[in-house]
């Protein structure tokens, strides 16, 4: 166990190597940080935190650095989430609340998250095998042709031109709206897709037709969300600022090519719930100098993706955490509003 001096210490450690990018020697703690004990002290504590594997040296006669076991440590038990600024908050909430659809919703969160952290960000979009229909609209534009509109729970709208074979008066277009909605409204979408192939079965012979041309059109533009994994990133430019350009930079850089990576590294956390993967335990070992902090969002705890930050494990853990949890609850509640 380490006891809490030794945190303190390590701590003074974590926040100095993270702001100046140089090994922390124990002059420098006790003058920044005022841990009330002389350097002598400061120096048995990090020799008994390098023991332990909390920190090492770089190279002879350097400071100390923390390791991946060092940043877990202070993540689990030293790290409390910053504050937003109300500044900070007041730009959530401006720039998500004017979010025209989901993709601007997606798009704008992933550039703000990336501006409040310094970090790479990542957004997955909403995976749509999980939202349910919340309306499908029939409008008439010919008397066999019919645009069709398929309104999701994420916000996700979807239009499609059905082609019919047979003219359809106005009386039965609404009763066959009726039908469609009965059937799917509420319910996820796999779920609905099957619900909907029932349907030419149980309505009237003469609008089997009909209705089988129209369910056709919305089971396929419901099976196109079903493998959608797609996201957004922003921010690489940030990497930058990282000196540590071969074991950190350069395989993250390549990593954002491959959007099966990026939501491997971003996990799937559970909605409102932060976690934090440090290095090595990421899924890739080519990874093991970055770390993740990630969540999920969702309208009422319900997971629909999930978003988070990617950098070198030198990062501002505090601030980033905070930051990808106030995004995520904007995120949600914008999400749930829409179902209202």
């Amino acid at each position: 166990m380490v006891d809490d001096r030794k945190l303190d210490v390590l701590r003074a450690i974590v926040e100095d190597y993270v702001a100046t990018e140089e090994p922390v020697g124990s002059k420098a703690l006790v003058e920044r940080h005022g841990l009330g004990v002389s350097p002598a002290t400061v120096r048995n504590d990090m020799a008994a935190l390098e023991d332990e594997g909390y920190i090492h040296q770089p190279h002879t006669s350097a400071g100390r650095v923390p390791t991946d076991k060092g940043y877990r440590l202070f993540v689990d038990k030293l790290a409390t989430l910053k504050p937003m600024s109300v500044a900070e908050r007041r730009a959530i909430a401006t720039l998500l609340d004017g979010a025209v659809d989901l993709d601007d919703v997606v798009q704008k969160s992933v550039r703000l998250l990336s501006q409040l952290t310094r970090q790479v960000a990542i957004v997955q979009y909403p995976s749509l095998s999980r939202s349910t229909v919340r309306h499908i609209e029939l409008v008439a534009l010919t008397p066999t042709r019919v645009m069709l509109i398929l309104i999701l729970s994420t916000g996700r709208v979807e239009q499609r031109l059905v082609e019919l074979d047979e003219s359809i008066a106005d009386t039965d277009l609404a009763e066959l709206r009726v039908a469609v909605n009965q059937a799917s409204v509420g319910v996820q979408i796999a779920a609905a897709a099957q619900a909907l192939g029932a349907l030419p079965d149980d309505v009237r012979p003469e609008q089997a037709g009909v209705t089988r041309a129209v369910v056709g059109v919305l089971s396929e533009a419901m099976s196109d969300h079903r493998s959608d994994e797609r996201v957004a990133v922003s921010g690489a430019a940030n990497l930058a600022r990282y000196g540590d350009f071969d074991t950190a930079v350069r395989p993250l850089l390549e990593a954002l090519e491959e959007h099966v990576v990026l939501l491997k590294l971003l996990g799937e956390s559970g909605v409102d719930a932060l976690t934090v993967r440090i290095g090595h335990e990421g899924p890739y070992s080519e990874l093991a100098a970055t770390s993740v902090v990630a969540t999920g969002y969702g309208p009422q705890e319900l997971h629909l993706g999930s978003l988070g930050v990617v950098g070198p494990t030198r990062m501002d853990y505090p601030g980033s955490m905070a930051a990808v949890r106030a995004v995520a609850r904007y995120v949600s509640r914008i999400l749930d509003e829409g179902n209202q």
